[in-house]
């Protein structure tokens, strides 16, 4: 990097006051910050199996300004520096949003990448002490690459075992089977928690044994000065948003009153002084989570990809909770020191660390993992297959032109009337000019249940299907939101009223030619991942790669405008 577009990134970040010995000034010197208290904890989510730098996009929800007032997690661009206080136009404020994108990531360099990320937890570890700190993954960590889906999240174990985690929570990792989950973990060196995660009665029937906790609830973490309780959440919803006959004889659930037995459990017995919730359940079910049990000191969240700046307070019966969410794709690594005190906490300072791999050295024993375990695979990765004139992104409320891509490389492929895909918030975005790769493709689509479909819907189920996404996004009570963006679509558009209750959201649902889209006509619809039944198509992957071999001389510029809002 330039030294002068370093140096203004650290006066940026406030580390470095704006003077002439500014140029006295180290590549360390943008994350130093003082430790504080007697323990520490350090917390990533969401990195989606990406073990090498990338640019990742933070979503803009223009279209849904509206609403930020009453939905916190819609906050985005200048709405969410407003609320943060954070000063646009610097490096604080790209990492934290979409502003200025293209600008700001080719002047500040790809973010994330387990080797920087390495660095930056040593770097912590050693200021404060390996005996005071514990390292937490949210979870989400074994899915998104093309590496981890072929070695079934083997890879990120390893990787995560150099890192030396602690503990972590689930979602994707289940999705590659029970069998296959059981097989990882006793490779993993830490622990797996999930205290809402129980057999289903059917299978400990078979069993012959008691409906009990499939993963451990919780660890104490016995540091130094403290001892640390960890409760892990794993995502509620799992059997729901992804397939259930990956995971058949396990149940998920918030578990709320189980959750509240198990902290007063550690707060009756003084076995901790501080007790986290290790959770992936998305931010707004975190908020809302947090007012209804008592006793927990923070929640350290994710699944929703948002990375807060500073935690959120919520009071509950019997206290406050701290409730933060650390981002995604290893932009960040989240620092909460702790003052701990007779047994109980009693002061924090949080702050939420960007990865920038033009700041930070490659810790060189996970650089040498990284290469090798990509290795086999790197030709195949490589393949160049077009290059875009645009900026290509997935994270967006309705949709977004990586999206679009995969729905018209379906289209073609199946020449279906109306074209779904579903509005997953992972996949890493690429700068106007790039060349499109295999690896980029599989940052997309790399799922277990990959296969593509062709059906048959009526209108009415068409707007049944976008009515359902729909008010899991938009329903009041968070409970009833299981995260993710609206699924995608092509052929048709529609307007969407978030505000209105479920059934009321869609409207005026139209063909692309504008023919209105009749309740009882049948129109021929194609996708993919489908949680139900499994399908014998093709991989999307598979259609994509094809699609853009067959247009490799063009330069790709898709653009997404299916869904008007009117809130």
């Amino acid at each position: 990097m330039q030294r002068r577009r370093f140096l203004q990134a650290l006066i940026a970040l406030g580390f470095l006051p704006d003077t002439s010995r500014v140029a006295s000034a180290t590549l360390d010197d943008i994350y130093r910050f003082p430790s504080f208290g007697n323990a520490s904890i350090l917390h990533f989510t969401d990195c989606h199996a990406q073990l090498t730098p990338v640019y990742y996009r933070e979503p803009d929800n223009e279209s849904l300004r509206a609403l930020k007032g009453n939905q916190f997690s819609l906050l985005a661009g200048l709405d969410f520096l407003d609320f943060f206080g954070i000063t646009p136009n610097n490096v604080q404020a790209h990492a934290f949003t979409s502003l200025n994108f293209v600008e700001a990531a080719e002047q500040y360099g790809k973010m994330g990448g387990f080797s920087y990320l390495a660095t930056l937890v040593k770097q912590m570890r050693a200021e404060r002490g390996e005996e005071n700190t514990v390292l937490l993954d949210g979870g989400d960590s074994w899915q998104g690459s093309a590496t981890a889906l072929w070695t079934q999240g083997q890879d990120m174990v390893g990787a995560s075992n150099l890192l030396a985690v602690d503990a972590m929570t689930g979602h994707w990792e289940f999705t590659y089977g029970e069998r296959q989950v059981k097989e990882n973990l006793a490779q993993f060196q830490g622990e797996f928690l999930g205290q809402n995660v129980t057999l289903t009665e059917e299978a400990a029937f078979r069993a012959g044994i008691e409906q009990g906790p499939v993963f451990k609830p919780y660890v104490i973490k016995q540091l130094a000065k403290a001892r640390i309780a960890v409760i892990g959440q794993a995502f509620p919803y799992t059997p729901i948003a992804n397939p259930r006959y990956l995971m058949p004889d396990w149940q998920f659930g918030i578990q709320e009153q189980k959750l509240q037995q198990q902290i007063d459990e550690i707060r009756d017995g003084k076995v901790a002084d501080a007790v986290v919730l290790l959770s992936h359940n998305g931010l707004a079910v975190d908020l809302k989570l947090a007012a209804r049990v008592s006793g927990l000191d923070v929640i350290l969240g994710g699944h929703t990809h948002h990375a807060l700046p500073r935690p959120i307070t919520v009071s509950n019966a019997r206290g406050k909770t701290l409730v933060t969410n650390a981002g995604s794709h290893g932009k960040f690594l989240a620092v909460l020191d702790l003052v701990i005190k007779a047994g109980s906490v009693r002061d924090f300072r949080y702050r939420l660390v960007p990865v920038f791999s033009n700041f930070l050295a490659a810790d060189q024993q996970m650089a040498a993992y990284i290469k090798q375990v990509r290795a086999p695979y790197l030709q195949q990765l490589s393949e160049p297959l077009a290059q875009t004139e645009r900026l290509l992104y997935r994270r967006d409320s309705f949709g977004g032109p990586f999206d679009q891509l995969i729905l018209l490389a379906l289209q073609q492929a199946t020449g279906c009337q109306i074209v779904l895909s579903p509005g997953f918030r992972w996949g890493s975005s690429l700068l106007p000019g790039d060349c499109i790769t295999v690896e980029d493709v599989f940052n997309h689509t790399a799922i277990t249940y990959p296969e593509t479909y062709q059906t048959t819907l009526t209108g009415g189920q068409l707007k049944a299907l976008l009515e359902d996404v729909g008010d899991n996004l938009f329903n009041p009570d968070p409970y009833y939101q299981q995260g993710g963006d609206m699924v995608r679509v092509s052929g048709m558009h529609y307007r969407c009223h978030p505000t209105r209750k479920h059934g009321e959201r869609i409207s005026e649902m139209r063909l692309d030619s504008g023919e209105l889209i009749e309740s009882s006509k049948h129109y021929s619809v194609a996708g993919w991942a489908t949680t139900q039944q499994q399908s014998k198509g093709l991989p999307v992957w598979s259609v994509v790669i094809d699609y853009l071999r067959q247009h490799s001389g063009e330069k790709f510029s898709p653009a997404y405008q299916s869904v008007a809002v009117t809130p």
